[in-house]
C-alpha cells in the first residue's frame, strides 16, 4: 500500500517523538485533517497507510505483533472487533475513554469510537410516497419490495448494517432477512452508486449511510435532487448507527504518541474537525454537536449495540450462504 507522510515543523516546546504509523480505513481527507491538526499541535509526524476496513483488519491480524502500525482507524466497527478478538489492541487510556459516551465505544475499553454514521433509506420522491415508506428495515424482505430497492452489499458499510441486524435479532432472523433480500434487491458497487440509481428512479429506494446524501445536498445535488431521506427510528435495525473506531496496537513501540493521537481526535479540536469539515459524519465525543445540517444524533432513536459484538466473519458467512457475496 502507498504511504502518505503528513508532516509539520516542530520546536522544543512540542513533543518531538518522531512519527507514528496509522493504518487508516477512514476517509483519507478526514484523517488528513486530523493528522495535520495533530502534528501542528504536538510536532508528532503521522504516516498514513490507506486501505479498506476489512483489508486492513485482516492485514493486522496476519501481521500480528510484527505489524508496523501504531494506530488503526476504521469507518465501521466490525473490523475493530476483528482485531480486538485477535488480542492485538492495548487498553485505551482512561482520559481518552472519558471523552466518549459509553454507547459509542465497546464495553471492553480496548478501542474507542471516533465518529458515527446513521443507516438511512434514500428514496425517489416520484416513486415512493410518504405513506408507502417501509416501517422497518425488515420490511424490505417482503414481496412488495421485489426489485424496488438497492444496496452496495460488497462493501464494509452495508456489512456493518447486517452485523447490527445480527446482534439485534439473532442468526435465524438475519438468515431469513438475507434470503428475502436476495430475492428483492438490486446490487450496486457502493453507497454513492446506490444513491445515484435511486435518484434516476432505478430502483425506487436504497439503504445507505446518511452522509452520502448530505454531502451531495451541500454541493451540486446532482446525485440526490430527486430523493428524500427516511430514518427508521424506533430502535429498528434500520436505525443502526455505525461507530467508526480507533485503537492502539499493543505491539506499538510508540505507545505514548499513539495514545496522544487518539486522545486528540476524540477531544474538542478533533471532533470540531467533524463538525466543521465536509465529511458530514457525526461527532460523538467531547460534547461537540453535529453539523447544523444534520438531525441531532440523539433524535435518531438508534438501537443499542455493543460495537465489540459486531461479528464480521459471521456476516460474511451468512451473506455468502444467501448468495449475496
Amino acid at each position: 500500500m502507498a504511504a502518505l507522510g503528513v508532516t509539520a515543523c516542530s520546536n522544543s516546546a512540542k513533543d518531538d517523538a518522531g512519527e507514528i504509523t496509522v493504518y487508516n480505513a477512514q476517509h483519507e481527507s478526514l484523517t488528513k485533517e486530523w493528522t495535520d491538526a495533530f502534528t501542528k499541535e504536538t510536532g508528532i509526524k503521522v504516516v498514513l497507510r490507506q486501505g479498506g476496513d476489512t483489508a486492513l483488519g485482516n492485514q493486522l491480524v496476519a501481521e500480528g505483533s510484527a505489524s508496523p502500525a501504531d494506530v488503526f482507524l476504521t469507518e465501521n466497527s466490525p473490523a475493530m472487533a476483528l482485531v480486538e478478538n485477535a488480542g492485538l489492541f492495548a487498553d485505551i487510556n482512561k482520559d481518552t475513554l472519558d471523552q466518549v459516551p459509553a454507547q459509542f465505544r465497546p464495553s471492553t475499553g480496548k478501542w474507542t469510537g471516533i465518529a458515527a454514521r446513521s443507516t438511512v433509506f434514500v428514496y425517489n420522491k416520484d416513486k415512493v410516497k410518504d405513506d408507502q415508506l417501509p416501517a422497518s428495515l425488515l420490511d424490505l424482505a417482503q414481496p412488495q419490495w421485489k426489485g424496488r430497492w438497492g444496496a452496495g452489499v460488497s462493501g464494509a458499510d452495508f456489512q456493518a448494517i447486517v452485523a447490527g441486524l445480527l446482534a439485534l435479532k439473532g442468526e435465524d432472523a438475519t438468515k431469513a432477512w438475507l434470503k428475502g433480500m436476495k430475492e428483492n434487491f438490486v446490487a450496486f458497487p457502493n453507497n454513492t452508486a446506490t444513491m445515484k440509481g435511486v435518484n434516476s428512479g432505478q430502483p425506487d429506494g436504497g439503504v445507505i449511510y446518511h452522509y452520502y446524501w448530505f454531502r451531495d445536498q451541500a454541493k451540486t445535488k446532482e446525485s440526490s435532487a430527486n430523493t428524500g431521506l427516511y430514518y427508521f427510528k424506533k430502535q429498528d435495525p434500520g436505525a443502526f448507527v455505525s461507530v467508526s473506531g480507533g485503537g492502539v496496537l499493543e505491539s506499538s513501540k510508540k505507545q505514548e504518541s499513539a495514545q496522544k493521537f487518539l486522545k486528540f481526535i476524540t477531544g474538542k479540536k478533533g471532533q470540531e474537525v467533524l463538525r466543521d469539515g465536509d465529511s458530514m459524519e457525526y461527532p460523538i465525543a467531547a460534547d461537540i454537536a453535529a453539523n447544523k445540517a444534520l438531525p441531532p444524533l440523539a433524535e435518531l432513536q438508534a438501537p443499542a449495540v455493543d460495537p465489540s459484538k459486531l461479528d464480521a466473519k459471521k456476516v460474511t458467512e451468512l451473506m455468502t450462504q444467501a448468495g449475496l457475496l
